[in-house]
């Protein structure tokens, strides 16, 4: 779609600035046609499948405590202070009220925010398996699963899935811990310690030389082969993104804990590192669900790699990809190197997210080591994506940030 693209390129500023690997702020024209309840999935029911299951995570996974998969909310003020000083060349306006940081990259299992989709996709796959062989009741006492006769039954079955990384340490890790046979196929951009990780928990790797479409792709056709296989989606999986938006409630009960209410004098902006869309798109869905007009969302994706926002600035969804704005891809945050975006989320972003922009490797690790510097909080790149979205805070139409108001950087990896 080169011709195609070119004709975008000139009538769209957002995909003119994009191609020339600029960092671009993106606000949503469709913001304002938020509705309440025009959702694709429950995340009530994703929440009940979780607390069935904490109690056979509790007991194959310690690290979780009481079997529940969720990260700490700190709030981090001298990473606040910092960020508008001269000497760190971030915000050029100090930021306007609290700064928390949502720490995903510290979810149990599997160090990431994958862990709330990736490792929810594979317990409704065993669940399911494990009604229709017998081996439990619906709503029954999920601790069974551990034993050897289901182990046996579950080795008869696989789960396979395409990633960069963090999605499939979360499947792979998972899905090994039921015995199902697991498989993840990694494009070029994983990094090897990740590919070490699974393989030291018993799950095959499949590299490829190719980008992260590619190995979705391999990863897909393989699955269709062997019926007993199911492959997690990254792309299109309702079940990934119902798992995600079960963040919303989660954190909304951590901001209450902490005395903080969300309301038109005190609004919520959280920043979300993104790469096909599926993670970031579940968490604004269930943000918007619970918080409504009073949260503003916005993603943040690589130069390199502007995926999301590529798709919904020229309205063509997964229509077109970063490689159509003659962009290659390449990105210090491997989990969100990413080419195309993923149509769900699209859809489910179009009237969900605030904003979005783009952010280059060099400001990355310039937030890494300030966050490390003031707060002794080390993340891995893709991560640290959340807070450039803090320099546009207040450059769109929607309400600027006060001292009142609540912002949050979710911290997706590294753990």
């Amino acid at each position: 779609m080169d011709l195609l693209s070119e004709e975008l390129k000139e009538k769209n500023s957002v995909l003119r600035d994009l191609a020339s690997l600029r960092e671009t702020f993106w606000e949503n024209p469709e913001a304002a046609l938020f509705r309440k309840g025009e959702g694709v999935v429950d995340p009530e029911e994703a929440e009940a499948r979780l607390l069935r299951f904490a109690p056979f995570l509790r007991e194959v996974f310690p690290e979780t405590g009481d079997g529940i998969i969720e990260s700490p909310l700190l709030e981090i003020p001298s990473m606040k202070k910092a960020l508008s000083t001269p000497e760190a060349r971030f915000c050029e306006d100090p930021v306007a009220g609290r700064l928390f940081l949502k720490c995903d990259h510290a979810l149990p299992i599997a160090g990431s925010v994958k862990a709330r989709g990736g490792i929810y996709e594979v317990l409704k796959f065993a669940e399911e398996t494990a009604i229709r062989e017998g081996l439990i009741e619906k709503g029954g006492d999920t601790r069974v699963l551990r034993a050897e006769k289901a182990r046996r039954v579950f080795s008869r079955y696989s789960v396979a899935v395409g990633s960069t990384g963090n999605l499939g340490l979360s499947v792979g890790i998972m899905g090994a811990a039921f015995g199902f046979s697991a498989t993840v196929h990694m494009s070029r951009d994983a990094r090897a310690w990740k590919k070490r990780k699974l393989r030291e928990n018993g799950v095959t790797v499949k590299e490829y030389g190719g980008d992260y479409e590619k190995a979705v792709e391999a990863g897909r056709r393989e699955a269709e082969k062997d019926p007993s296989c199911h492959f997690v989606d990254d792309e299109n999986s309702l079940d990934l993104f119902a798992g995600y938006a079960t963040a919303g409630k989660r954190l909304a009960s951590q901001l209450a804990a902490k005395g903080i209410s969300v309301d038109r004098s005190r609004r919520l902006y959280v920043y979300l590192p993104c790469g096909v869309g599926g993670a970031p798109g579940g968490i604004a869905y269930g943000l918007k669900e619970i918080f409504g007009e009073n949260a503003y969302c916005f993603t943040a994706e690589p130069t390199h790699a502007p995926a999301v926002i590529a798709g919904l600035a020229s309205g063509l969804g997964n229509g077109i990809s970063a490689a159509d704005l003659g962009l290659d891809g390449v990105t210090a945050a491997d989990g969100l190197a990413v080419g195309r975006p993923s149509k769900l989320a699209c859809r489910a972003m179009r009237t969900r997210l605030a904003g979005a922009c783009t952010v280059k490797d060099e400001t990355l690790y310039r937030a890494l080591a300030l966050l490390y510097e003031t707060e002794g909080i080390y993340l891995e790149p893709s991560a640290a994506a959340g807070f450039a979205g803090l320099r546009f805070a207040g450059k769109g139409s929607f309400p600027a940030p006060d001292e009142k108001s609540i912002h949050v950087v979710w911290s997706t990896g590294g753990g």
